[in-house]
């Protein structure tokens, strides 16, 4: 029943599928598969339907059922593969196809077995990659699995080949050739991209090898596994492979197989194999002719042969006629043509004795350099090369060459694992021959570590032999080299050109032996260079017998000079015998004839700049006759002769590769005299240091290069070379000088000075040394001034005078700098506020004036008017600068009238004279200064300089003309500093700030260490209101080391209304005034007689607390003040009189001098005007003050009523001023309560309280009266004093209380009620308010410590121990000593010792924590 149904469905399917009724086959199919669910057919009709249903996915399940319950049959496959086709998955569909292909060919069907391959194919060309159609077409290949099969398919019909399906598939298998091809060019695209795009990606990582090395590794991975060794091996053996076709795929294995075998490793054992294989490849083409040139080039590069003709003349031949046209062969070409040997040979001559010579207009040499040009990588090209340049003469090409040669070697050994030591051996014979005859004997060296390897290898090698010899004749070892020629000779056939040379050279090498022997020997050489074409031979060696000739003695020189005339007959161009003739000439004809022999020098030196002795000796007659310019065209020609530095040899980029050994040193020398005259400094460095390498104890050579250095700006280098030369020769001083000078230009000024004296205690009359001591004497007193030792200073500037004075005794030239020096020490010596040793200031300006009295020019004499200096008559610094303007007038007149000289003479005296008239206040003297720098102008128009000096003239009262000069001095040196900053300074003045910024801006820039810069900027801060910026641009100007004097005064000043302007404690204000007090106290030094200075240092020591100094310096101050006004009778100095001597009151009340402050005091109040109700502020604040200080005074006098008569005064004076009232009302009431009577007390109290009453937030007042209720004990009167200042906000408070007294007053206060806990709450709340008061909370800290609680007085100690601040520490130190525990605790205390030894409190600290630790 089943099965009947089943068969009944099947069909029903079976009919539905062709009828295209595909869901009726689907559901027939279903139920035959309920019936019988391993029913193969059922699963193929379903997976049929479901497939043209479109149900692509449940189609393959059941196929793939199908293909599980019956896998043999072909149905269910062919059934999956439309599946796969139509659902476009092509990988799947291919495999299967190979499936079915394989399933035909087991059973034995061809035909459709060829179809499905066919069908297979198509779809890899279409869809798959180039190797997966690689491996579908390989199934046509003999070697394939199916190959049996498709063997039995028939021949294609040639005439119909629509009549099968498979004819292309036939066409394939019956000639397979086309197909390996393919396969062949599918395989070499596909190796040579992925070698590309693998060394594309690994090249560039980090340690990887070279990039030949790279694609040799890639390549081993690719080749090592390649296809196409064994197909190009099918396409040679196959039938019907075309002769072409043969040989181009030939060629390729040979290509693939030489790739593969550099590759390779020469550790691998594959290597070897590989190499036989590609020889034997090799070796058929050459064999049998094939012209392909990479085997023609394998097989020649692959010979080890020492000669050319080892690489064998035929195959030359052949190779040329094979392949005419490559580089190689028109190499070879050449090569036989400059050679004379024949290219081609007559095949029917006998023997080939009458060969044929092939014509060629071209000039061999030009073919062989331009086939050349194109083999970079040939052995065997650079092998003829080396031969032809050796021919040639042409030794630094041989080099080259050579060392291309044998990298060329080193790579092919490397590449092919085999030892090419022939080859290796010709080339470092070529190689040794060149450096020998290069220049000799620099390359020597080199040559002989060759010459030694390759008789090592080869001990019978004729050429290095040959070159070994002439390496020892250079060496003079006669005898060793004579014995290297005699064996060279005996290896090489007689009568040979190398024979003759050989034995010639041997005969030489005799006569430096043994003379005699030696003539004889060579005459013998002389017979067997017979013909025309040894002339240049027989040349050499009839000058060579003559020479042998002259070292036999006088009598057989005529003999020599004959053999040197016939040298001459036959080579008119061998230098060698006019040297002699020359010598001959020079030195043994009687009377000398120098016309003749500097004429044979010439000729020879003319031939061959190697010519030495001839260069040296028309040098050294050129020297003789002045001829500087022909001894340096000698000297030059003859370091061309020796090489000069490269020796020859260089890189191709032209580097130099090596420094040699000069031959002649005499000339390097002369060239490097030649370029220190021309001042081309580095040439003359080269050259000298070239010569030291010959002749290093050379001490005129150390000297001249120790110039060179110094003029080339090498200091250190050149003191080094100069002290060189001074070890050589102690005595030369020359030497020493020329260290002077490089002492003095470096700055070493006091060691320079040593140099000189050095020098003049042997030679005291030397005049430049005398001049160059003078000049040095005045830098470095110009330096010490600068750095601030006046005294030092003055003593260099008196010494450079008198050495001056001491050179025009011993010499009238030199005026012109000797004058420069005095006028610049004279003027610099003006500069000086006060002399320190005034008497030889005063002599060198009287010896100065005495110099040039009756000298006076017209230049200045109708403006400038000197004062003569006398016994009665003080020195001043106008005296010196008189005499400054005297010497510069002078200078001009005995002077170089040069314009760069006249010049700064005029510019000197313009500057001096200047510096006169503003001393003087003379219009016309400063006319004529701007004349003088007028005229300096149109003598050195581009000197910045002058353009400045010429803005500073016009700065006040031109400010156009100096904007204009300083743009000038700008426009020639836009770098110039001082003009920028000149010009910065004249905008400000005139109150362009924003121009005056961007001028000192680019000062700084260009010189951030020009401290006019800083000091400007400053100004132009101060100007816009930021004083705190104006005050640290200050501070950086006084840092830098250049001479402001006014700039120290500025910042001090600064400082000091900054700090007075402000009512911070004095204690923390020390630090901040003490970098103005040392600035300050630097610009007193230098200008003790400014008053205004002084009077700031006295205020600066007041708040220091050194009031003593202080008032030495005001004292100091009143006393030019005095003398000033006593002269001028200005009120300004009247006033600032007065000032000073109510600051030195104060300053004397500090003192405790009550007397003298009252004296001061009355004295102020007795210059000031008469009180009245147009009195100014200043003179009200004076008389006040005035008024406050004496009535201070008297009450320390005790005289009560005097003091508050006064004090009332005062009171009465200052009216409004609620400041001013206020100090004095409590001053006034002070003294009141110190009377004692409860009348006078209360009184005080009254006072007090009106002037609260006037001014609430009067502190002074307010802590004054609170004071007087805690001393009786008013509880009122201080809560009355106090609410006041308390109901003021914090800020305001802190800011009226800075010191806070009224917490002080308040803790006090408690305290002395005994009520411990209100004072800490008090101090408690007071630290809340403010945490960062180190003061308050070490008072905090007390009174906890008072209590006992170490801890809490630790914790709170701690917070603010910081290093930072060294006055805070001392402070707290002994508080955290006295709370703290153990070494700790004593730790602080030695510490606190440490910072303030002088301070009893700390030893007691320290006492009492030891005694507290032992106890």
């Amino acid at each position: 029943m089943s099965s009947s149904f089943a068969k009944t469905k099947l069909k029903s399917a079976r009919d539905a599928l062709g009828k295209k009724q595909y869901e009726a086959a689907r559901d027939s199919a279903l139920q035959v598969l309920d019936y019988e669910p391993d029913n193969y057919n059922a699963h193929v009709f379903l997976g049929l339907a479901l497939l043209e249903l479109g149900e692509h996915d449940k189609s393959e399940q059941y196929y793939r059922k199908a293909i599980e319950l019956k896998p043999d049959q072909i149905l269910a496959w062919q059934g999956i593969s439309q599946l796969y086709e139509k659902s476009g998955r092509w990988d799947v569909l291919s495999e299967t196809l190979e499936h079915i292909m394989q399933m035909f060919a087991k059973s034995g069907d061809v035909t459709k077995c060829a179809e499905t391959l066919q069908k297979l194919i198509s779809t890899r060309r279409e869809h798959g990659t180039r190797q997966q159609v690689v491996g579908a077409l390989s199934y046509l290949l003999p070697d394939s699995s199916l190959s049996a099969t498709l063997s039995n398919l028939p021949p294609p019909d040639p005439t119909n080949p629509t009549a099968s399906s498979i004819s292309d598939t036939q066409a394939a298998v019956h000639d397979s050739l086309p197909i390996i091809e393919e396969i062949v060019s599918i395989i070499e695209r596909d190796e040579e991209v992925f070698v590309k795009n693998e060394f594309d990606k690994r090249r560039t990582r980090l340690g990887g090898p070279s990039p030949d090395q790279l694609k040799k590794d890639i390549g081993v991975e690719v080749w090592g596994t390649s296809r196409l060794p064994s197909l190009y091996q099918e396409v040679l053996n196959h039938p019907n492979t075309s002769d072409e076709l043969r040989r181009s795929t030939e060629a390729k294995l040979i290509v693939y197989k030489q790739k593969s075998f550099y590759a390779l490793p020469t550790t691998s054992s594959e290597k070897a194999t590989l190499g036989k294989e590609l020889d034997e490849l090799v070796d058929g083409v050459v064999i049998i002719g094939v012209p392909d040139e990479l085997s023609w080039s394998i097989f020649l590069e692959g010979k080890d042969t020492d000669t050319i003709v080892g690489y064998g003349l035929d195959h030359l031949r052949q190779y040329t006629r094979l392949l005419p046209a490559t580089p190689l062969a028109r190499l070879l070409g050449g090569y036989f043509l400059y050679t004379g040997t024949p290219l081609e040979v007559d095949e029917d001559d006998e023997d080939n004795k009458h060969p044929r010579k092939v014509a060629d207009n071209r000039d061999p040499f030009d073919i062989l350099m331009e086939a050349f040009g194109l083999l970079p990588s040939s052995l065997l090209a650079n092998r003829i090369v080396v031969e032809v340049y050796l021919q040639e003469l042409d030794y630094s090409s041989v080099i080259d060459v050579a060392e291309s040669g044998l990298e060329l070697v080193r790579n092919h050994e490397k590449n092919t694992g085999r030892k090419i030591d022939q080859v290796r051996k010709a080339f470092d014979v070529a190689l040794a021959t060149a450096l020998v005859h290069l220049y000799p004997p620099k390359h020597h060296p080199r040559a002989i570590r060759l010459l030694d390897d390759v008789l090592r290898f080869d001990p019978v090698n004729v050429d290095a032999l040959i070159g070994r010899g002439y390496v020892l004749q250079h060496t003079g070892k006669w005898e060793e080299a004579e014995a290297l020629f005699t064996k060279a000779t005996s290896l090489t056939p007689p009568g040979t050109q190398k024979s003759v040379r050989a034995k010639e050279e041997s005969a030489w090498c005799l006569s430096k032996i043994q003379v005699g022997k030696g003539v004889q020997a060579l005459k013998e050489v002389l017979n067997d260079l017979q013909g025309d074409e040894h002339d240049m031979d027989r040349a050499r060696c009839l000058w060579r017998i003559g020479q042998g000739c002259w070292e036999m003695g006088v009598d057989f020189r005529e003999e020599a000079f004959s053999h040197f005339i016939n040298s001459l007959k036959y080579d008119r161009t061998y230098a060698p015998a006019y040297t002699s003739l020359g010598i001959y000439y020079s030195e043994f004809v009687d009377p000398p004839d120098p016309t003749r022999a500097s004429k044979c020098f010439q000729k020879a030196f003319e031939l061959d700049p190697r010519e030495a002795e001839a260069a040296k000796r028309l040098a050294e007659g050129f020297a003789d006759e002045r001829e500087w310019d022909l001894v340096e065209v000698v000297a030059r020609r003859t370091i061309d002769g020796e090489g000069g530095l490269d020796a020859g040899i260089q890189t191709q980029a032209g580097a130099v590769v090596g420094r040699y050994l000069p031959t002649n040193a005499w000339a390097w020398k002369a060239v490097g005299v030649v370029e220190l005259m021309h001042r081309n400094y580095t040439q003359s460095i080269e050259a000298l240091q070239v010569a030291l390498r010959a002749e290093p104890e050379d001490q005129l050579l150390w000297l001249r290069l120790g110039e060179a250095y110094s003029r080339a700006g090498r200091h250190a280098a050149a003191l080094k070379a100069l002290a060189k030369a001074h070890e050589l020769d102690p005595d030369d001083w020359v030497c020493t000088f020329l260290i002077g000078e490089v002492q003095h230009q470096t700055g070493r000024l006091v060691e320079a000075l040593l140099s000189f004296n050095s020098i003049l205690d042997a030679r005291p009359k030397e005049i430049g040394v005398l001049l160059s001591l003078a000049q040095t004497q005045l830098d470095l007193a110009c330096q010490e001034r600068l750095t601030g030792f006046s005294a030092r200073s003055e003593q260099s500037f008196v010494a450079a005078i008198t050495t001056c004075f001491t050179t025009s005794q011993e010499s009238l030239g030199h005026g012109g700098v000797m004058w420069k020096v005095v006028a610049d020490a004279l003027f610099g010596l003006s500069k000086a506020a006060v002399f320190v040793n005034e008497s030889a200031v005063e002599d060198v300006v009287n010896h100065t004036n005495s110099l040039l009295q009756g000298h006076a020019s017209t230049r200045i004499a109708q403006v400038f008017s000197p004062r003569s200096v006398t016994k009665h008559t003080p020195l001043t610094r106008r005296h010196v600068l008189e005499a400054a303007v005297a010497a510069y007038d002078y200078r001009i007149t005995v002077g170089s009238t040069e314009d760069i000289a006249l010049g700064s003479a005029l510019f000197d005296l313009a500057v001096a004279l200047y510096a006169w008239c503003a001393e003087v206040k003379s219009e016309t003297a400063s006319e004529a200064a701007t004349s003088l720098l007028k005229q300096a102008l149109q003598k050195e128009p581009g000197n910045p300089v002058y353009w400045t000096a010429l803005g500073n003239i016009y700065f006040l009262g031109k400010p156009k003309a100096a904007q204009h000069a300083y743009i000038k001095a700008l426009e020639h040196d836009s770098k110039n500093v001082v003009a920028w900053a000149n010009l910065g300074l004249l905008y400000l003045y005139h109150d362009d700030l924003e121009l005056a910024n961007e001028a000192l801006l680019r000062a700084q820039i260009l010189d951030p260490d020009y401290t006019l810069a800083w000091v400007g900027q400053a100004m132009v801060a101060a100007t816009n209101g930021h004083d705190a910026d104006a005050r640290g641009l200050l501070e950086h100007a006084v840092g830098l080391s250049a001479d402001v004097p006014l700039a120290d005064l500025e910042f001090a000043s600064k400082v000091l209304s900054a700090l007075s302007a402000t009512n911070r404690p004095q204690g923390g204000v020390k630090e901040e005034l003490l970098p103005a007090f040392f600035v300050l106290s630097r610009y007193v030094q230098r200008c003790p007689q400014d008053p205004c200075a002084l009077h700031l240092l006295g205020l600066l020591c007041e708040r220091l607390d050194q009031l003593e100094e202080g008032a030495g310096w005001i004292s100091r101050a009143i006393s030019l003040l005095e003398a000033a006004y006593e002269e001028s009778e200005d009120p300004l100095v009247e006033r600032q009189f007065t000032i000073a001597h109510a600051n030195l009151a104060r300053l004397k009340l500090g003192l405790g001098d009550h007397t003298s402050a009252l004296e001061s005091f009355e004295t102020a109040l007795g210059l000031l005007p008469e009180e009245g109700p147009d009195e100014d502020a200043e003179t009200k604040i004076l008389r006040v003050q005035a008024l406050f200080g004496t009535g201070l005074a008297q009450f320390k006098l005790g005289d009560l009523q005097s003091a508050m008569t006064t004090l009332q005064s005062a009171l009465n004076s200052s009216g409004e001023e609620y400041v001013l009232r206020a100090h004095v009302s409590v001053l006034l009431a002070q003294c009141m309560w110190a009377i004692g009577t409860e009348e006078f007390k209360e009184s005080a109290k009254a006072l007090l309280l009106d002037s609260i009453t006037a001014d609430p937030e009067n502190l002074m007042a307010i802590n004054t009266l609170a004071g007087m209720g805690i001393l009786t004990e008013d509880e009122s009167l201080v809560d009355a004093a106090l609410s006041e200042i308390q109901s003021l906000s914090i800020e305001r408070r802190q800011q009226l209380d800075p010191r806070r007294d009224v917490t002080y007053l308040l803790v006090q206060h408690h305290l002395g009620q005994g009520d411990v806990e209100r004072a800490t709450r008090i101090a408690q709340k007071a630290l809340h308010a403010e945490p960062s008061n180190v003061q308050l909370r070490r008072d905090l800290a007390s009174l906890i410590l008072q209590q006992g609680d170490l801890r809490t007085t630790q914790a709170i100690l701690d917070v603010h121990l910081s290093e930072e601040n060294i006055t805070e520490m001392k402070e707290t130190l002994p508080l955290v000593a006295i709370g703290g525990k153990g070494k700790e605790a004593f730790r602080c205390a030695q510490k606190a010792i440490m910072l303030d030894p002088g301070k009893l409190q700390n030893w007691q600290t320290l006492a009492y924590v030891r005694a507290r630790e032992m106890s």
